[in-house]
């Protein structure tokens, strides 16, 4: 099994930039996509964007889209979220997750999830 652990969270200005890193380890890092999601306090945990094991393939959520990238390193085991052009509206607990099959926008696509890392856009 697999276990992530989010960093790069933090307190930026509106406009400002974070990239979130999701270290894996365990027994493989060969799942097709690893996800990421967040979840503001009150609201239910939403999509952000995932990544396939070659990178081709990276959906994203229409808030983002344009602002955010997602990439991944096999090598390191390492998948990261790029964040540009933040707003009040993108803080929240950033989650990092393993997809293990189904809609890959579901949150119950995915498991392994780690403990998350707080994003604070201020105005």
């Amino acid at each position: 099994q697999v276990q992530v652990v989010e960093s790069g969270g933090g307190l930026v200005q509106a406009g400002g930039s974070l990239r979130l890193s999701c270290a894996a380890s365990g027994r493989t890092f060969s799942q097709p996509f690893m996800g990421w999601f967040r979840q503001a306090p009150g609201k239910e945990r939403q999509f952000v964007a995932a990544i396939s094991w070659s990178g081709v393939n990276t959906p994203y959520a229409d808030s983002v889209k344009g602002r955010f990238t997602i990439s991944r390193d096999n090598a390191k085991k390492t998948v990261y979220l790029q964040m540009n052009s933040l707003k009040p509206e993108d803080t929240a607990v950033y989650y990092c997750a393993v997809a293990f099959g189904g809609l890959i926008t579901a949150a119950s696509s995915y498991s392994s999830w780690g403990p998350g890392t707080q994003v604070t856009v201020s105005s």
